[in-house]
């Protein structure tokens, strides 16, 4: 049992520089989008508002007792996955990733990389002393595997996250080394055989405008007017930018957002716009943003009070760092057009609220191993 808080405790073991963080991050977000597309600025506000009292609300309530219903969070993420499959699941930028229930419209693949995140934390807890089994890894692949098959089907590049988010909490819940160097081994030669495989003409590995993505990152000349349109242009707007950049809301005609050279880029492509804008400062204030974000989850994680708090802000951290490098890498050209958002930046109200859900539970794990390291300092 914990002893009797005051408000001078409470404001010692919350984390208050987190929210700041990810707070200030979000509105930079609605600016950039409201200069975008002003009709959708209030409807990320919304969002923003609605992310904000999830991460409140479970920053209050102790991880360890949502754990226990760590199968229930397995199978409940399947279900949604499993409905995006059916007539329920809607199309949305190429891609049936959507679940439309008529009163709601979101994407459980934007939610299921938290709510991983919260099974495998659980899941690894449970079997710690037996994690480097044959048995535990075969079952841990195939726990993962299903919901991989199943956004593989809506979206390859949040399955990608979703691997690498993953290999990170496996890592942290104390995978071997000599595992992890022979994944590696295997990993790097598959993955060169793979690329080589799905650019062949005859593939049918990928689909074709999957396939048409990776072929403009590689020859973006021949695709210049096609799939490598979009990246060219945000390339071009990124380095416009320069130093200061051509100052919020312009309207230059040659803008990026003025001419219409990238569609929807409030979304995948925000990082371009905030290039073009506020230039390379303001982009390098936003990566600072998103870094110290991660390094205070990750700092959480390694200060948390057991093997779940760890996996938790760990993954969390993982999923922010990596996420958003593979989002800035697309805007300047550095891997291919995937389409996933700039965490707390780009427009989507699921990505977004899902992220304030998943930092929810980082502070919790911060407040519940701050107030128990309290406590047994007190006792002793």
């Amino acid at each position: 049992m914990f002893r009797q808080h005051g408000i001078r405790d409470f404001l010692k073991d919350y984390d208050f520089k987190l929210i700041f963080l990810v707070v200030s991050l979000s509105m930079l977000g609605v600016f950039a989008i409201g200069s975008v597309k002003p009709s959708l600025q209030g409807r990320q506000l919304m969002g923003m508002a609605l992310g904000v009292f999830l991460m409140l609300t479970v920053s209050f309530i102790d991880y360890h007792l949502i754990l226990k219903l760590y199968w229930v969070i397995y199978f409940f993420n399947i279900i949604l996955l499993g409905l995006v499959l059916t007539p329920l699941g809607d199309d949305g930028g190429g891609a049936q990733r959507w679940l439309d229930l008529k009163v709601i419209r979101f994407q459980p693949s934007e939610l299921a990389k938290i709510l991983l995140i919260l099974f495998f934390a659980q899941f690894i807890m449970v079997n710690r002393e037996k994690l480097n089994s044959f048995g535990i890894i075969l079952l841990s692949l195939l726990l993962i595997a299903i919901p991989m098959v199943l956004v593989v089907k809506e979206d390859l590049s949040t399955t990608i996250i979703i691997a690498i988010v993953f290999c990170i909490v496996m890592y942290i819940g104390g995978l071997s080394y000599k595992l992890i160097f022979a994944v590696l081994a295997v990993t790097i030669p598959v993955a060169v055989i793979f690329l080589t495989m799905v650019i062949q003409p005859d593939q049918e590995i990928l689909k074709d405008y999957q396939q048409r993505r990776i072929l403009a990152w590689l020859y973006p000349d021949e695709y210049k007017d096609t799939e490598a349109y979009q990246q060219n242009n945000s390339m071009m707007a990124i380095g416009s930018g320069q130093l200061f950049g051509k100052g919020y809301n312009n309207n230059e005609i040659g803008s990026v957002k003025s001419g219409n050279f990238i569609s929807e880029a409030q979304t995948d492509f925000i990082f371009a716009i905030i290039g073009e804008e506020w230039g390379f400062i303001g982009s390098c204030f936003i990566i600072i943003l998103q870094f110290l974000i991660a390094l205070e989850c990750a700092l959480i994680g390694w200060k948390a009070r057991d093997m779940a708090g760890h996996v938790i802000a760990g993954g969390v951290a993982g999923l922010v760092c990596f996420q958003s490098f593979i989002n800035i890498g697309v805007a300047t050209g550095l891997v291919p057009n995937t389409g996933l958002p700039l965490p707390f930046v780009s427009y989507g109200l699921t990505s977004l609220v899902s992220m304030y859900l998943g930092i929810g539970f980082v502070l919790n794990v911060r407040w519940v191993s701050r107030r128990a390291r309290n406590d047994w300092n007190v006792t002793n």
